[in-house]
């Protein structure tokens, strides 16, 4: 949109926005006349913006942060944060996972991971006057390692990504160069806003409300809850008073198919055979709706194939495998992974916030581009990431139908630990998008048959809600367990991002253990 349109708020988008504004006037910044006051000590503040798919979340909570940064609140983005005085007022925008915080980028929100903001770097004191300096803080410094027109190079980058490690890798240095450690966040922040909020456990929601005295949850009630939640959101146990619910907006212009099947599963008279029909409709009418009769293996390299059943997901990673030609002894560059963990000892707890910090937590997606220069150790594309390439130990499972055990081509003593990823549960699938989406009908097909209930809601009308709201820009909504033949080979030379830094490879954790 450009920025010089007017923006034209729903009526429940404009009560949501006096309702922020209110919350935040009491914390003690005014929107409304341009105030900034130095932040006091108070009884913290949350409250929750709930809706569902297209209701206009996503441009509520940009609007918010362009006007927070007109009246001088600084974003904090985790990367880099500058001495900046005490009566500097701030805000973070926040997301579960990298690619949750990609998407939000993408649209031009400067948003980070929750845990980028827990865990944050310590700066080699050299490189922070570069930092500083690109942050407005004085003069350019005078570095030798940096002549003049790296310097031009770092300041051009960050004007357009508002990231010192991007800056920085732009005017020729590695992360390795700069960032000397991680440290876990003593000093409480000031306004938070949590996008995808509906995946929050407790323990996350509980260290946000110790970091961000003003908090602001966006969340989609349709979605899936944590598992081990019961079925419930941590906005749920907030009060109604600090709650308000987004309905979706109706603009011919923009209509979306994709949405209109979402949310028709609301219509508890629709069964599951009606909703197929629906889809089946639809897909005649519009290109954006694919009634497909087997899975494109094409898409699952960059876009999982999502489903219910683990029994599923398995089966087909098994197949894109074989029909790739992979051998079972090794990975192929390309294929996708998704971390499941990172397994290292009390005593590496520094390799673990480098290796959260760099994007590898529990769900990120990953595309492995080759071996390390160790036995074990694994070049990676870590999904949404700002600085994506990386290299770490790893310990890569690729699960084998009816067998209990996962074979492992790829194990270092301990390190970080990947599932294979052409396939995913829906559960796992929350707060990623995709331009293509698959989703494996006979799954939820066989959630409905099972007469599962969770929160109030047919088991499979929530996991087609999530899993539809994924696609981007076209749904295949796959009838038959069936499977194309690939058109090309894996590839990664599509994959943006400068060169794996060495120094995760510099210790094998494992050494001193």
């Amino acid at each position: 949109m450009n920025d010089a349109s007017p923006i034209v708020y729903s009526p429940d988008q404009a009560e949501a926005h006096d309702r922020v504004s209110d919350l935040l006037r009491a914390a003690g910044v005014d929107l409304d006349n341009g105030l900034c006051l130095p932040a006091k000590e108070s009884d913290a503040r949350v409250m929750a913006l709930m809706g569902k798919a297209g209701s206009g979340k996503t441009l509520l909570l940009s609007e918010l942060v362009k006007a927070l940064d007109a009246v001088g609140v600084e974003t904090v983005s985790g990367d880099y944060e500058s001495r900046r005085s005490r009566e500097s007022r701030t805000l973070a925008v926040l997301a579960p996972t990298n690619k949750a915080a990609s998407v939000l980028r993408m649209r031009g929100v400067p948003a980070t991971t929750i845990h980028r903001i827990i865990y944050t770097p310590v700066y080699d004191p050299e490189y922070e006057k570069v930092a500083e300096w690109l942050m407005g803080n004085g003069d350019p410094p005078e570095i030798e390692e940096l002549p003049e027109e790296a310097l031009a190079r770092a300041q051009a980058s960050y004007e357009v990504h508002k990231s010192i490690p991007a800056a920085l890798a732009a005017a020729g240095l590695r992360g390795s160069d700069f960032i000397t450690g991680w440290k876990r966040r003593e000093e409480p922040l000031d306004i938070g806003f949590v996008d995808e909020a509906s995946m929050l456990d407790e323990k996350q929601f509980e260290d946000l409300q110790e970091i961000f005295p003003n908090l602001v949850l966006f969340g989609d009630p349709a979605q899936l809850a944590p598992v081990g939640q019961s079925g419930k959101m941590v906005f749920d146990g907030l009060k109604d008073s600090q709650k308000l619910e987004l309905h979706r907006i109706h603009r011919q212009e923009a209509d979306n198919p994709i949405l209109d099947l979402a949310h028709a599963l609301a219509d508890p008279a629709i069964g599951f055979e009606d909703f197929e029909r629906m889809v089946e409709d639809a897909a005649r009418r519009d290109e954006r709706v694919v009634f497909a009769q087997r899975v494109e293996v094409d898409l699952m390299a960059r876009s999982p194939v999502l489903v219910w059943r683990n029994a599923t997901r398995i089966r087909l990673i098994n197949a894109f495998r074989h029909v790739h030609g992979a051998p079972e002894t090794a990975l192929l560059p390309g294929e996708p992974l998704v971390c499941d963990g990172i397994e290292l000892p009390l005593k590496h707890r520094k390799k673990r916030l480098d290796l959260e910090a760099r994007g590898l937590i529990k769900g990120a997606q990953v595309i492995y581009l080759g071996p390390g220069r160790k036995p074990g150790f694994s070049k990676l594309h870590v999904v949404g990431a700002l600085e994506p390439q990386v290299s770490a130990a790893s310990i890569v499972k690729i699960e084998k139908p009816d067998e209990e055990e996962p074979f492992i081509p790829y194990a270092a003593s301990m390190g970080a630990t990947f599932l294979h990823g052409a396939a995913v549960t829906i559960h796992k699938a929350q707060g990623s998008q995709w331009e293509n989406v698959q989703v494996f009908a006979p799954d939820l097909y066989a959630a409905a048959r099972m007469g599962r209930v969770e929160a109030g809601q047919p088991l499979w009308k929530r996991l087609a809600y999530v899993a539809i709201t994924r696609a981007q820009s076209r749904l295949f909504w796959v009838v038959r367990n069936r499977l194309a033949k690939p058109s090309d080979g894996l590839r990664i030379d599509d994959l943006g991002g400068t060169p794996a830094p060495l120094t995760l490879e510099a210790q094998d954790p494992a050494a001193g253990a």
